[in-house]
This record gives structure tokens, C-alpha cells and sequence, in this order.
């Protein structure tokens, strides 16, 4: 083959670097978005726990800033699209990254599905569907799952325009809003953030696994994850050891200080708390909008609730794909050769695109035949975040006891180490947390459906992976190379021996 051929070979399985530092950064900023994140979890936190769940935010987010600091450096030295997968196989090898990436790859792929629904029931309230059946949200929510796949088909710069959208109808419609609540409809005193669980029913106690605290600690960790997701796409960004460590640590930031005013914002401005605790209003943030404010104005800042579940959706929808094509590309996955398929103009994974379509789907459909394990699937995705994260960060601090660890351009030097087991520590808690089986279902089964969830999917991949294990290359853990340094654009380095 000669070196035009080889050349043209190699650019046909390359992505194009179209992402800079700002996008990237509102990538990770819309991937789980600050309307997605407080707005899907704050009635639910609200009603357990009373305005002091506030608190858990601030919890949260401490533990969070670890793991993106480790994040940070593990991009920075090796920038792979694939992100956790591709990190994990790196530090403990490639049964530990095929099984981080399987749990990542499920993890995404019932959050996009998730993010659709969420999103179908806004969207009928602004077309004028009132009170919408699980029918209508479902084709709703099938309708955006299509439409986002055409998007994202459609090249990179469309899904900049919808990020770029996102955040400026998180500035309007959290920021925004959450000033003119604080300062034109404060309806409580700051003192209410320290009422604890009052007008609770008698429960279990407040800091106990059982406890309502903790159980608040459950839904807002969903808030703080989604920062990884910049390294999903780490081969479509330009100077990615530069920008990506910045991208993670500016989205998991910034998504905090958005969360974290706005629901300060909100809780002030609730008309009546006592009803919210006793369950009498269902929804808290349409019931505070709509009394503070009147329905004429709650309407708009519903269409800018969509723009964010929408940008959320492609964003999860984006990783996904690049993170199946990550897996074909390493023959990691049955059908690699057509998982690796890039289309000429726009470079995109055309085939990874369409399978999270068909999945999607296939996951609406559940909802109808068979709620409960629709259910079971909804509950892992919380935990699976925190699953996932926990494959790099043992990996890491195991390297790093053995001195085996070489940072990248961005490092905490001395501190790395202290970090990582502190993040390390933090995760295991909050994964506990999440799969606790406490007695929230009636049906018992799903109090335990994290583990059934993982049960399952722990079977089904040990079989795909018994399969393909023997087309896995063996990563060296060697750098990535960057232009400059051997070759410009550089695919990940590969080796079929450890190191």
C-alpha cells in the first residue's frame, strides 16, 4: 500500500477535531444539564427531606470536585475518545476497561432514553397537551429520539448550535430566573435551610442509610454527573491535554453554581412549603412558577426548559455513540468493522448513532410492557454513574502506590495521590448509597433493582466479552500521542504485550 493510500486509510477512520475548549465545555455543561439536574430532582428532594436537603448539594459537589480533578489528569494524559473505558484499560487492563466501558455504555443509554421521556413532558405542555398520557409522551419522546439522531448526523456544528442554546437557556432559565425570585419573590426566610426533616411523618433516623438525608443524597447526585463526558469526545478537540482537563473542571463548576443559586432561588420563593412536604402539590417548581409568576410567563420559561432536556439528550446521545465506536474500534463488540463506519463529510459514527435509536426505542417500549423492569433500568442509572467512575479511580490509586503513574501536562503533583483516595472513598459511599435497598417500592424486587440491574448486565457482558476477548489489542498504558510529539493526530497507541 503506498503512503497516499495508507494516508487516506487512516483519515477515513479518524474523527475531525471541531471542538475547542468552549465547546467542549458546553458539551459537558449540557450533557447533564443545571435545568435537567435541579429541575428533575427538586420536587422528589424537597418533599423527603424539606429545604435543608440544600445541603446535600454542597456534600455532593465537594465529592465531585475530587473525582473531576482526577478525571482531569487522566485525560490530560491520555485524550482517547471512550473516556472511561478507554482510561480504565489503561490503568488495570482490558477486562477492567471492557467491563467499566459496559457499564458506562448502559449507563448512557438509559440516561439519553430517560432525558427523552423527561423531555416529552415538557414539550406537550407547550404544544397544549395537557395532562399527557404515558402514550403521548412516548411518541413524543420517540419523535425527539429521531429527530436528535438526524441532528447529530448532521455534523458537529448543529450540536454546537444546541449546546450554545443550552447555556444560554440555563442563563435565562436558572440564573435568570433564580435572581428575579430571590429579590422580587422571596416567600421564606433563610432560616428554613436549617428545619431539617419538620413536617416529615416519624421516620427512620435523619443520617441513617434508611434516612431522609441520605436518600436526598441519592437523587442530587444525578446533578453532578456528566462532567466526564468531555473526554467522550477527547479525539474531536483540539489541543485536548490543554482544553479537556479545563472542560471538565469549568462544566462541573459551573453546573454547581447554577444548581446550587437557583435552588436557593426556588426554595425561598415556594408559596407553601407544608403543602410540598405533605405531598399535596406534586409539582413544587411548577406550583412556585406559576403562583410567584402567573401561567402566562411559566409558559416561555417552559420552552426553555425543552432547549435544555434537548441539548441534555444529544449530549448523552453523542457520547454514547462515540463511546460504542470506541468499542469497535478496539473489536471490542461484535460487528466492529461496522461499528468504526464514519460518514465521508462530517466524520460522524453513523452506525454507533443508529443503534443508540434503536435502543432508545426499544427502552419506551419497555415502559409500556413491562413497567417494572423499565423501572429497574431507571434506578440503575444513578448508580451507574458512580459504577463506572469507580474502575478508574481504583485503577489510579492502585498505579499510583506502585509508582507506576505518569502524569500527563496537568497534574496535582503530590497530592494526586491523597485525592484520588479521598474521590475513591466518596464514590463507594455514594454508590452505596444510591443501591442501598431501602423499602421505597412496594414490590420488594425493586428495592433491589440496582443489583438486579447489574446482575444482569454483568451476565450478558461476561458472555459478549468471553466472545471478543481475543480480538482486544492490549494497551500499553504508554502516552497518546499528540501532534508534535511523533505523528499529528495520532490514533491511541496499541501494543500486544503489557507493559
Amino acid at each position: 500500500m503506498s503512503t497516499t493510500e495508507t494516508a487516506a486509510a487512516v483519515e477515513s477512520h479518524t474523527l475531525k477535531r471541531d471542538f475547542t475548549l468552549f465547546s467542549s465545555f458546553a458539551f459537558g455543561f449540557a450533557f447533564i444539564s443545571p435545568i435537567v439536574a435541579l429541575y428533575g430532582i427538586f420536587g422528589v428532594a424537597l418533599s423527603l427531606v424539606g429545604p435543608s436537603f440544600w445541603w446535600g448539594f454542597l456534600l455532593v459537589f465537594g465529592g465531585q470536585v475530587l473525582v473531576a480533578l482526577v478525571f482531569a489528569m487522566l485525560v490530560s494524559r491520555w485524550p482517547i475518545e471512550g473516556s472511561i473505558y478507554q482510561w480504565s484499560a489503561r490503568l488495570g487492563g482490558k477486562a477492567v476497561g471492557w467491563f467499566a466501558g459496559w457499564a458506562y455504555m448502559w449507563t448512557l443509554l438509559i440516561a439519553m432514553a430517560t432525558v427523552a421521556i423527561a423531555a416529552a413532558g415538557f414539550i406537550a405542555n407547550v404544544i397544549g397537551i395537557d395532562s399527557p398520557t404515558g402514550i403521548d409522551k412516548a411518541w413524543i419522546a420517540f419523535i425527539v429520539l429521531v429527530l436528535g439522531t438526524i441532528v447529530n448526523l448532521a455534523g458537529r456544528m448543529v450540536l454546537k448550535v444546541f449546546m450554545i442554546a443550552s447555556i444560554i437557556a440555563e442563563i435565562i432559565g436558572s440564573l435568570g430566573l433564580g435572581t428575579w425570585l430571590l429579590f422580587f419573590h422571596q416567600h421564606n426566610s433563610i432560616s428554613v435551610l436549617f428545619d431539617g426533616n419538620k413536617g416529615l411523618a416519624p421516620g427512620p433516623d435523619f443520617f441513617s442509610l434508611a434516612g431522609p438525608f441520605l436518600l436526598a443524597m441519592v437523587f442530587i447526585g444525578f446533578s453532578f454527573v456528566g462532567f466526564e463526558s468531555a473526554g467522550a469526545i477527547a479525539e474531536e478537540v483540539r489541543e485536548p491535554r490543554k482544553n479537556l482537563p479545563k472542560a471538565i473542571l469549568f462544566a462541573l463548576i459551573f453546573i454547581a453554581i447554577v444548581v446550587i443559586y437557583t435552588s436557593l432561588a426556588l426554595i425561598l420563593a415556594v408559596p407553601d412549603l407544608d403543602a410540598v412536604r405533605s405531598g399535596t402539590v406534586a409539582d413544587p417548581v411548577s406550583f412556585t412558577l406559576t403562583s410567584q409568576l402567573g401561567a402566562e410567563i411559566a409558559k416561555p420559561i417552559e420552552v426553555l426548559f425543552v432547549i435544555g432536556f434537548l441539548a441534555s439528550f444529544l449530549a448523552l446521545q453523542t457520547s454514547a455513540s462515540r463511546l460504542i465506536w470506541s468499542f469497535g474500534r478496539d473489536r471490542a463488540l461484535p460487528g466492529a468493522k461496522a461499528l468504526t463506519f464514519l460518514s465521508r463529510t462530517q466524520r460522524q459514527p453513523v452506525v454507533p448513532l443508529i443503534i443508540t435509536m434503536v435502543i432508545g426505542s426499544a427502552l419506551f417500549l419497555l415502559s409500556f410492557v413491562a413497567e417494572n423492569i423499565y423501572t429497574m433500568m431507571l434506578n440503575f442509572c444513578s448508580g451507574g454513574f458512580f459504577l463506572s467512575f469507580l474502575f478508574p479511580l481504583a485503577g489510579f490509586v492502585v498505579v499510583s502506590i506502585r509508582g507506576r503513574w505518569r502524569a500527563g501536562p496537568f497534574t496535582l503533583g503530590k497530592a494526586s495521590l491523597p485525592i484520588a483516595i479521598v474521590a475513591l472513598v466518596w464514590v463507594v459511599f455514594e454508590f452505596l448509597n444510591i443501591a442501598w435497598a431501602r423499602p421505597f417500592f412496594e414490590q420488594e424486587f425493586l428495592n433491589w433493582s440496582i443489583w438486579i440491574a447489574i446482575g444482569v448486565l454483568g451476565v450478558v457482558g461476561l458472555v459478549i466479552y468471553l466472545v471478543v476477548q481475543k480480538n482486544i489489542p492490549v494497551v500499553t498504558g504508554k502516552e497518546y500521542l499528540m501532534p508534535g510529539e511523533e505523528s499529528a493526530d495520532a490514533t491511541p497507541a496499541r501494543s500486544t504485550t503489557n507493559s
